[in-house]
């Protein structure tokens, strides 16, 4: 049998206020409301509760066990009550007023771009934020809620997706790039795989994750020269020019394929790799109808350009 809570947001507002302000007196400055409020709103927890928040060490309130327990599980109900009340405004409102949506960078700009068209189309008035991410910066705009929806490598842990895309990468070089020469005899035949081995003694050409505790080690291949872009475009730019290799998606260098400034390298069973992007809403059960549109259409934009590597193909 379900019992009516006896204690109010406001009541557990001020614990958290005393604990994160670090007195009661702070805290009371923190809310706007007299000391003798906050002090009546703590003790009323403790006596409803019959358990003990603080002790008082010196002049300072100390959280006691039972305390840190009360804290943890009221910043927990603060949040979601928040959390509930700005989805229950998006939902009254109508079509959202503002949307975030965290792409990351190996999913095709031309795709993203006639989506957003589209729904601009039918929501004139909707403000969409796009943020290129890389690696764990998707992730990472979900969680800090940047985001209200993503194209993401992996679906983070707590959240829900369904596979949008799966896209294959190619390693790249310059035709002038001496990673060519090594597969080719002198009348151009390719005489050997390039193995991890001859990449290691190359400059390998990568984009930055835009996470913001982002590991430096977490690399594709480790090799004594690197240069780090923030930016495909940039990274692209310097494998033309012919400053090292990499692996990019084979849509963002078709035209660099086609007029012959980029090469496949000849590789040992590594020349492309496969990466599956996922579609993946920041609150399924609050999205608002914008939000779901613009999932709609971009999914709709996968299957209609790439029908075989959509979801089912």
């Amino acid at each position: 049998m379900s019992s009516v809570p006896h204690i109010a947001l406001d009541q557990w507002r001020a614990l958290i206020a005393v604990v994160d302000a670090g007195g009661y007196a702070q805290a009371a400055a923190a809310l706007h409301k007299s000391q003798s409020a906050v002090t009546y709103a703590v003790q009323k927890i403790e006596s409803l509760l019959g358990v003990r928040a603080f002790e008082i060490q010196g002049r300072k309130a100390v959280l006691t066990p039972t305390g840190h327990l009360l804290y943890r599980r009221a910043q927990a109900l603060v949040n979601e009550a928040s959390d509930l009340e700005q989805a229950a405004r998006t939902l009254s409102a109508g079509w959202e007023a503002e949307i975030g949506v965290a792409a990351e960078v190996l999913f095709p700009p031309d795709l993203l771009i006639d989506a957003l068209a589209r729904f601009g189309a039918e929501s004139p008035q909707t403000r969409v934020e796009v943020i290129e991410s890389v690696l764990g910066g998707t992730a990472e705009a979900l969680l800090t809620g940047q985001a209200d929806l993503a194209i993401a490598p992996q679906i983070p842990p707590g959240f829900l997706g369904t596979t949008l895309l799966r896209q294959r990468l190619v390693a790249v070089a310059a035709p002038s790039h001496p990673l060519h020469a090594l597969g080719r005899e002198s009348g151009g035949k390719i005489a050997r795989k390039i193995g991890l081995k001859d990449l290691r003694a190359h400059r390998h050409l990568t984009v930055r994750s835009t996470e913001s505790t982002r590991d430096r080690r977490a690399v594709m291949i480790e090799v004594e020269q690197r240069w780090v872009f923030s930016s495909m475009a940039s990274s692209i730019a310097a494998a033309c020019a012919g400053h090292g290799f990499a692996w990019y998606p084979e849509e963002r260098i078709a035209r660099e394929l086609a007029d012959g400034r980029l090469q496949p390298l000849p590789m040992a069973g590594a020349e492309e790799r496969f990466v599956d992007l996922y579609l993946v809403l920041a609150d399924p059960d609050f999205a608002g109808p914008g939000v779901r549109r613009l999932a709609e259409i971009i999914a709709e934009g996968v299957r209609d350009a790439c029908p075989r590597q959509a979801p089912g193909a």
